[in-house]
């Protein structure tokens, strides 16, 4: 019978569901639920509490009865917010009403972008290594993915020249995330120019993921769509997750031409409706009081880089110097082992939970990535217990 209720569930599901794995980082991560004697270094989520005047201004709302939907689009008054935002952080300039839209994270940001604007037989170029989930959505929507590969050696940049190479004339949307997940990587404004020349040139749309914008360490943050003739062609997401150390609100947006949000829209408003209406105040209240906090986390987050990025070295292992985000991605292709081979015996060895750079694309091998947003005892004791793994087993 069970059995039979398996074939029963196969023949329903959709072939395209069926063909996509499971995510590779939460698979690590379920490795680790429940066992305290290991150290994660997976799952890419601050270790800050949202801040105390954010959670209260949340309490006053709820106490206010402030629990209804909000328009599709969010909350006008946040959406003001972040136009205000960007415009004095990053120099983009976006209409509220109709060029900014509050989403459930920006999870469903790139959800609804790629469902927008990918048709069965598109062609999305990725660089390589990335973040996983834009493989298995392109994947859903019909479309065909091209990795390019940005190298070490390239400082894990996109470069021109291999955009160009990847280019076909079913070429449709080129997917971009920089600070990067995994590698830290960062994109300065001489960076993007070539690149941004090679876009207008074939007439592509870029989806500009930029959830990790303010935590550029060592430069500036430069947006894609900041370059001349790029914000019109660019869909710019972001959110509250990553710097704001709210993961748990679900809060996002998107950001671009008002023809294209309105395409998104119509998915939006179908399927979330609208973003939670307590994460959308938490939002306002992050973007008006909040920025100090921000700048504080930013500032452990360096300090933690420093450490953890010297150690890796110290212990044997190569390790590009992040300039964004919160991950190192140290080279064990020394060791003679695949990525997934590597972090299964790390786990099991040495009790320290890192991610298989395969996950994040053909570029990730012979790298695994390490959350360095915990504590400096945890990231020690990491270190340390790292430093055993490489000594007595490989």
């Amino acid at each position: 019978m069970l059995k039979e209720n398996r074939k029963m569930a196969e023949d329903w599901i959709a072939p395209r569901v069926r063909e996509i794995a499971p995510s590779g980082i939460r698979a690590f991560f379920d490795l680790t639920a429940g066992n305290n004697d290991i150290i994660s270094l997976g799952v890419g989520e601050p270790d800050f509490a949202t801040p105390e005047h954010v959670r209260a201004a949340c309490v006053r709302a709820l106490n206010r009865g402030e629990t209804m939907y909000t328009p599709n689009a969010g909350l006008l008054e946040l959406r003001e917010e972040i136009a205000q935002y960007l415009g004095s952080s990053f120099g983009l300039q976006y209409h509220p009403a109709d060029e900014i839209m509050v989403t459930v994270g920006s999870s469903e940001a790139l959800d609804l972008a790629l469902r927008a604007f990918t048709a069965p037989g598109d062609e999305i170029i990725i660089p390589s290594p990335s973040y996983i989930a834009y493989s298995p959505i392109a994947h859903l929507n019909g479309g065909t993915l091209v990795e390019v590969e940005a190298t070490a050696e390239q400082g894990f940049k996109l470069t021109a020249e291999a955009l160009r190479k990847a280019i076909s004339p079913r070429s449709k949307l080129l997917v971009v995330n920089f600070p990067n997940n995994p590698t830290g990587a960062v994109m300065s404004y001489e960076d993007w120019l070539p690149i941004a020349e090679v876009v207008k040139e074939h007439n592509l749309l870029v989806l500009s993921d930029e959830i990790y914008a303010e935590l550029t360490y060592d430069s500036t943050h430069v947006s894609i769509a900041s370059l001349p003739g790029m914000q019109e062609r660019t869909i710019v997401i972001s959110g509250f997750s990553k710097a704001f150390a709210m993961t748990g609100w679900r809060v996002g947006y998107v950001c671009g031409n008002h023809e294209l949000l309105a395409a998104m829209l119509k998915i939006h408003q179908y399927t979330a409706m609208c973003a939670p209406v307590l994460g959308q105040i938490a939002a306002i209240e992050s973007l008006r009081s909040g920025l100090p906090d921000k700048d504080r986390m930013k500032a452990c987050f360096r300090q933690r880089r420093t450490l953890f990025v010297e150690g890796l070295r110290t212990i044997g292992l190569h390790c590009h110097q992040p300039q964004g985000a919160f991950y190192a991605f140290p080279s064990i292709a020394h060791t003679g082992l695949k990525s997934e081979e590597f972090a299964l015996r790390l786990l099991r060895e040495a009790g320290v939970a890192a991610v298989p750079g395969h996950v994040f694309g053909s570029g990730g091998e012979g790298h695994i990535r390490c959350s360095y947003s915990t504590s400096t005892e945890r990231l020690t004791e990491a270190l340390e217990r790292m430093e055993g793994f490489m000594k007595v087993r490989i």
